[in-house]
C-alpha cells in the first residue's frame, strides 16, 4: 500500500451537518476498501482562487491515508459523481 494525499472542496452552500455527512461518506469509501486513514484535518470554509460553478468559497478537508490503487479509483470514481464535491486532488507521497 502506498501513502497518499486527498484534498477534496465541498460547496459551501450546504449545511453544516451535510458538510461533515459527505466526507465521512467519503471517509467510508476509503475504509470500506481497507485503506488505514492515517490524518483527517478539516480546514474550514475558504474563499477560493477563483469562482467554481459560480461558487467563491468552499470547506476544505485533507485526508492522509494508506491505501491500494483499488481505494484510490473506487474514491475518484464517487467523488466525480458527488455533486457536493467541487474539486478534489490526490497526490502520491513518496517516503
Amino acid at each position: 500500500m502506498n501513502k497518499y494525499e486527498i484534498m477534496f472542496i465541498v460547496k459551501s452552500d450546504m449545511e453544516e451537518a451535510e458538510i461533515n455527512k459527505t466526507a465521512e461518506s467519503l471517509k467510508k469509501v476509503l475504509t470500506s476498501k481497507k485503506a488505514n486513514i492515517i490524518e483527517e484535518k478539516s480546514m474550514g470554509q475558504k474563499e477560493l482562487a477563483y469562482e467554481i460553478n459560480k461558487f467563491k468559497t468552499g470547506y476544505y478537508f485533507l485526508f492522509v491515508v494508506e491505501a491500494s490503487a483499488e481505494a484510490i479509483e473506487e474514491f475518484n470514481r464517487v467523488v466525480g459523481i458527488n455533486e457536493c464535491i467541487l474539486r478534489h486532488l490526490v497526490v502520491k507521497k513518496e517516503d
